[in-house]
């Protein structure tokens, strides 16, 4: 077993704490492979081809796996359960503080998330993608890496492509990591508004993986702003605004309020309400831009 560290140039202390790493597991091989791109796919592209094992398990900065991580996704593997195995997080503030819990709470929510079971919970199967997945080193070069044009989504448009060619993309409950949510309402709509931009990207390459809970917010945002111009000359369209933002809140409430009494906590119910309506917001908001913005790059 080694470890291979995808390094993008930093500037900070990364260095000093893998060296300090390897000094404390000087058995353990630790190699660290410059990513001069300094983007996901290219670091993750980078690491996979510098491994020199059959299975190439991936990990990213934000998680902490479990001590049977990599055994766990390895014996997965060999029991052909799937071509690309992966688990499930248990999501953990990033501070302290009603508006971080609020946060992790909204993650790993459904109407925060979606249907995405490795947040939400899930029973072990077939699914669309997992986090980080594990996968055998032959694969990563049949499928050809990871899509450096992507500088998100870049998981699960490598995971299309296996279901896509045959394969299957599997989740195992017992395969776990802690993830750290961000920290901040602004860390958060930065995070998001990332996420629903290269989504769009994706999307572009691979029409048919378009899933509900992704459609929502972007047409959910387009209303907003198609009601809000209509309402300007017909007073009508103020009243529709003014209902579907007042019911928009109330579905937020409810859930917060919801997991607010059932942990016996009460100020999850605002950190919780603000957490999801930025995710909603800020993913609709990059999705929609991206859109805007797409032609004039595809055409």
């Amino acid at each position: 077993m080694e470890v291979i560290v995808a390094d993008g140039l930093s500037q900070d202390k990364t260095r000093e704490v893998i060296a300090a790493f390897q000094r404390a597991h000087p058995d353990l091989p630790v190699h660290i492979e410059d990513n001069i791109r300094r983007t996901i796919p290219s670091g993750l592209n980078v690491a996979a081809a510098a491994a020199c094992g059959e299975f190439v398990v991936r990990l990213d900065a934000h998680c902490i796996p479990i001590p049977e991580y990599a055994e766990f996704c390895v014996r997965a593997i060999e029991a052909g359960k799937g071509s690309v195995v992966g688990g499930v997080w248990d999501i953990r503030p990033g501070a302290a503080g009603f508006v971080a819990q609020g946060i992790a709470q909204a993650a790993a929510h459904p109407l925060g998330v979606g249907d995405a079971m490795y947040r939400i919970g899930a029973v072990e199967g077939p699914v669309d993608t997992v986090p980080f997945g594990a996968f055998r080193r032959s694969l990563f070069q049949q499928m050809g890496g990871f899509d450096e044009s992507l500088l998100t989504n870049e998981d699960y448009e490598f995971n299309t492509r296996v279901r896509q060619a045959g394969g299957i993309v599997w989740i195992d409950p017992a395969i776990r990591s802690t993830y750290i949510a961000r920290a901040t309402l602004p860390a958060l709509a930065q995070q998001y508004w990332r996420y629903g931009f290269w989504k769009l990207r994706m999307l572009l390459q691979h029409p048919g993986s378009l899933r509900w809970r992704q459609a929502l917010p972007p047409l959910f945002v387009l209303s907003l702003i198609a009601l809000g111009i209509i309402s300007i000359f017909w007073p009508v369209a103020r009243w529709v605004l003014l209902a579907e933002i007042a019911l928009y809140v109330l579905a937020l409430a409810l859930a917060a309020a919801q997991a607010a009494v059932r942990q016996s906590r009460l100020l999850l119910l605002p950190g919780m309400l603000l957490a999801m309506a930025t995710m909603h917001f800020a993913w609709g908001s990059g999705f929609l831009w991206s859109a805007l913005l797409a032609p004039k790059r595809h055409g």
